[in-house]
C-alpha cells in the first residue's frame, strides 16, 4: 500500500510513498512551514501497490495471446 499525507494547514501533500516515508516527509514540512504546530491533516491510502504497473500485465497478456494465433495460423 502506498500513502499520501495531506497538511491541515496548507494545501500541502506528500507524494504516493511507504507510512515511514509519508510521516516523516509531513514532519518535515510541519516544521519547516509551521513551526510549532503539531502536524496533522489526513492520510489518503492507495492500496495498489506504488510501484505497480498495469499496462505491463494488459501488454503481456496481449502479447501471449497473438504468439498463441500466430502459431495456431501455421499449422
Amino acid at each position: 500500500m502506498a500513502y499520501r499525507y495531506w497538511c491541515g494547514e496548507c494545501g500541502f501533500k506528500t507524494p504516493w510513498l511507504s507510512r515511514p516515508q509519508g510521516e516523516q516527509q509531513q514532519i518535515h514540512h510541519y516544521a519547516k512551514r509551521h513551526p510549532g504546530i503539531p502536524p496533522g491533516g489526513h492520510v489518503e491510502i492507495n492500496r495498489r501497490k506504488p510501484d505497480r504497473r498495469p499496462g505491463c500485465l494488459h501488454l503481456t497478456t496481449l502479447a501471449l495471446l497473438l504468439l498463441i494465433l500466430a502459431a495456431a495460423c501455421h499449422h
